[in-house]
This record gives structure tokens, C-alpha cells and sequence, in this order.
């Protein structure tokens, strides 16, 4: 399909979507619409495929998602290396494309492949271009985050992946799909591109930070700039930045204008790039068409330039709590002490400072400033107790965030557990091996 043929085709299908309701509430059950809260932020360690030798390929996948057979391309850089630890880009296409279009750059090919990402990357990351049910990002009742969870999990269980560098870009109804990521991912993917989207895909969560660019046509006539405008205004709020009306250019100018805003939380920038044009994402300054070859777009370098000011490891978010999915309790220090060896448990919230965690580059959960969370003795044995003790960047004391919500011990392999399912005061937390239940789930609050 050209990628002329597939822009007049997202034009049309979206114009059927305006008149739906674009507000989804009920995304999946709460465990998993809120499984990338589940721990502060933080480059938690290689992915199990580093040091593997790959079976994935670039090309065509599948893989059973909720019950359904779902497809994605997949583009590994050449020269892979698997000790390197790569970025991980998904490109969602509009509505009535498909992920080969995002992937082949349809008749501008490869300068345009990923919204012209994947060139301009020049092999420093590996791509994903998922197909949408029907060509398009309902995600009804969550599907499609869950199905962005099990690319993620197939994908990094085969390759070496830094995960403090996911991202998502999207056009149209793939904008709207990135932003739905934004909203219930904001602790998997390191910042988002939404071009000219709306909330089509739903919102699950909304409340955590996460580095956004918004890019939006003065003359769209299928998502107007307003859509845009709101969707980038969740983010300045959940960022911290100050609020602001950024300059947009005179309509019939033809040129662009991007705001970078001030204020920002460290980490979480916010940028956003209205544009003299219509429903695209590709504007060229100059030209008054909306189906400009891509190559020759500003957008390009625009947004990769966005992604890649980003290096290893991740903003330290504030400290919080820990809330077990299974006992609604959090994690805590048991009786408030800070003497290394005190056992932790699960305790109602209240908010003290047994109960907050901070997450650090190193993959520790600080409390206390000096303590971390620690396994004892550095076991690796199920039941082995979960402790604090002053930190010291031993293995035992770093955790990496899985997408489901669960917490893996890095020295062990095992997860973070609630022991025996208690619900009830003071239940001794552990590790156990890992299989997903509610007594090893955790969000934060």
C-alpha cells in the first residue's frame, strides 16, 4: 500500500471515530491497568537476553495475546551484539494502515520507515511495528496494552534491551495508542510522540510522568489541534512543567514552531510542535500538501532528537509506596525500625517513612535514604526473607520491574511475595518463585 493511499485511508477511518466516545474507563482489571506503577522508575538491569543468542529475526512475528493471535514486524540493527543493551522503539500506525506500512516507509521506504526513526537510529536501536485488530487501537478492555506488555516480555526475554529506554510514537490512531501508553505505562516507556492523536484508545491511569512530544496540524480536519493541546496538557501537569500557551504558527505560513517547556521535573521534559498543516505526519515547511514525501520532513530529527537526549538509566522519581495487588497493604519495615535486618511485611498504607520507597539507577529500593530492600543473606532459595540493611550495590539488592507488576530479586531470579497469600497485618514479605499471583503484584500509590 503507498503511504499516499494509507493516509487517505486513516483520513476517512477516523472520521468515523470522532464520533465515538473517545474516553475509555474500564481498561482490564485495575491489577493490570496499573502494573507500570508497580515500582519507581529506574534502569533495573540487562534483559534476559543479553548474553543469549537470539532466535527472533527481523521480519514478521506472532504471538497469542489475550486469547487472539496478533502479529508484529520486527527489525533488528545489523552487527547486533548481544552484550549491548539496545533502545527499544514500537511504531503504531493510524487507522486502516498497518504495521508494514510503518515498517517499509510505504513509497518513501526506508528513509521513512518508523516515521523515519529507524534511519536516522543508524542501528543503536531495535523496532517494532505491531498490527492493530481491524487496522486500528480500540484496546478494548485493554487488550492492545496488554498486547504491548507480551511483545515487550518475548522481545527482551530473546534480545538485549535497556529498559530505561522504551519508547512509542504514533499517527493518528497510533498516536492515540502511544498516549494510551503514556497514561497506563509511564513507568515501562521512557517518553512518547503522539502526532496528531486524541484520546482514542483509552487513558487507563494518567496520573504518573513520563517524557512527552506532542505534534499537531492548525488545519487538521479529522482530530482537531485541540485533541492535541489536551492530550499534551496531561503531561505538563503529571511533569511538573509550567503552564504556558506556546506559540503556534500564523495559519497559511506554512512553517512550524516547537516549544520546548520550562519548568519540567528533571527527566520529564515536554515539547510540542503545532505546524501549518492538515492531518499528517510528515508537514513539510513550505510545501501546502499534507502527503509530502516523509524523508523530507522536519519531524524526522525533530522527534529523534527528543528520544535520544535520553541516555542510560532513568530519572529518580519521588519516593512512595509499594501497595500489594493482593492484600490492598503495602510494603513496610516491620515497627518502624531502621536497624539493618529488620524484616519487612505488609502493613496498611499510612504514608511514614517505613513505607516509602525510592527507586535508584542502580535498580535499589532505597527507604530511609541508606537502607535498601534486601534479600537475606543473599539467598536464592523460595521463602528467604526480605530485609533492609545499609546499601551496598551487591545483586541482592537490586530489583528490576516486570510489565506485569511483579518485582524480580536480581541476585535470586525470584519475586518479590507476600507469604502464604496473607492478607492480614504484618504477613512476612519474601521471595518466592515467580508466577505472577496478586501476593507478588505490586502498584504504587
Amino acid at each position: 500500500m503507498s503511504r499516499l493511499k494509507s493516509l487517505f485511508t486513516a483520513i476517512a477511518f477516523t472520521a468515523l471515530l470522532i464520533v465515538l466516545p473517545t474516553a475509555q474507563t474500564a481498561l482490564g482489571d485495575s491489577a493490570t491497568a496499573s502494573a507500570a506503577s508497580a515500582a519507581k522508575r529506574s534502569a533495573l538491569g540487562p534483559t534476559a537476553g543479553c548474553g543469549k543468542t537470539p532466535t527472533l529475526r527481523s521480519g514478521p512475528q506472532s504471538i497469542t495475546s489475550s486469547g487472539k493471535n496478533r502479529g508484529f514486524i520486527l527489525r533488528i540493527p545489523d552487527n547486533y551484539q548481544n552484550s549491548t543493551p539496545y533502545r527499544l522503539i514500537f511504531g503504531f500506525h493510524w487507522n486502516g494502515g498497518t504495521g508494514n506500512d510503518v515498517d517499509s516507509g510505504g513509497t518513501s521506504g526506508y528513509p521513512w520507515s518508523y516515521y523515519g526513526l529507524r534511519a536516522l537510529s543508524n542501528n543503536t536501536a531495535i523496532f517494532v511495528a505491531p498490527q492493530g485488530l481491524n487496522n486500528g487501537w480500540a484496546n478494548s478492555g485493554g487488550e492492545d496494552i496488554t498486547f504491548v506488555d507480551d511483545m515487550i516480555r518475548r522481545i527482551e526475554a530473546d534480545l538485549c534491551v535497556d529498559t530505561s529506554q522504551r519508547f512509542a510514537l504514533g499517527f493518528s490512531y497510533g498516536g492515540g495508542m502511544s498516549y494510551a501508553l503514556a497514561c497506563a505505562r509511564a513507568m515501562v516507556f521512557r517518553a512518547v510522540a503522539v502526532y496528531a492523536g486524541g484520546q482514542l484508545s483509552g487513558c487507563s491511569g494518567g496520573s504518573e510522568p513520563v517524557a512527552y512530544i506532542g505534534l499537531h496540524g492548525l488545519r487538521d480536519p479529522v482530530l482537531n489541534i485541540s485533541a492535541g493541546r489536551s492530550l499534551r496538557d496531561r503531561f505538563v501537569r503529571n511533569n511538573g512543567c509550567t503552564p504556558q500557551n506556546p506559540p503556534e504558527p500564523a495559519q497559511g505560513s506554512l512553517t512550524h514552531v516547537v516549544t520546548h517547556y520550562s519548568g519540567c521535573r528533571t527527566g520529564y521534559p515536554v515539547a510540542w510542535a503545532a505546524f501549518d498543516a492538515g492531518h499528517t505526519p510528515g508537514p513539510v515547511d513550505g510545501r501546502p500538501g499534507d502527503f509530502e514525501p516523509g524523508e523530507n520532513s522536519w519531524t524526522r530529527p525533530v522527534v529523534w532528537d527528543f528520544f535520544k537526549q535520553f541516555g542510560g538509566g532513568n530519572p529518580e522519581p519521588p519516593a512512595g509506596a509499594l501497595r500489594g495487588v493482593g492484600s490492598g497493604r503495602c510494603l513496610n519495615v516491620s515497627g518502624g525500625s531502621q536497624a539493618n535486618g529488620a524484616q519487612t511485611q505488609i502493613w496498611d498504607c499510612n504514608g511514614q517513612a517505613g513505607q516509602q520507597w525510592t527507586a535508584t539507577g542502580s535498580g535499589e529500593l532505597r527507604v530511609y535514604g541508606g537502607k535498601c530492600l534486601d534479600v537475606n543473606g543473599a539467598g536464592t532459595t523460595d521463602g528467604t526473607s526480605v530485609i533492609i540493611w545499609d546499601c551496598n550495590g551487591q545483586n541482592n539488592q537490586k530489583w528490576r520491574l516486570n510489565t506485569d507488576g511483579t518485582l524480580t530479586a536480581v541476585g535470586a531470579n525470584k519475586c518479590l511475595d507476600v507469604s502464604g497469600n496473607g492478607t492480614a497485618n504484618g504477613t512476612r514479605v519474601q521471595i518466592w518463585t515467580c508466577h505472577g499471583g496478586g501476593n507478588q503484584r505490586w502498584t504504587r500509590t
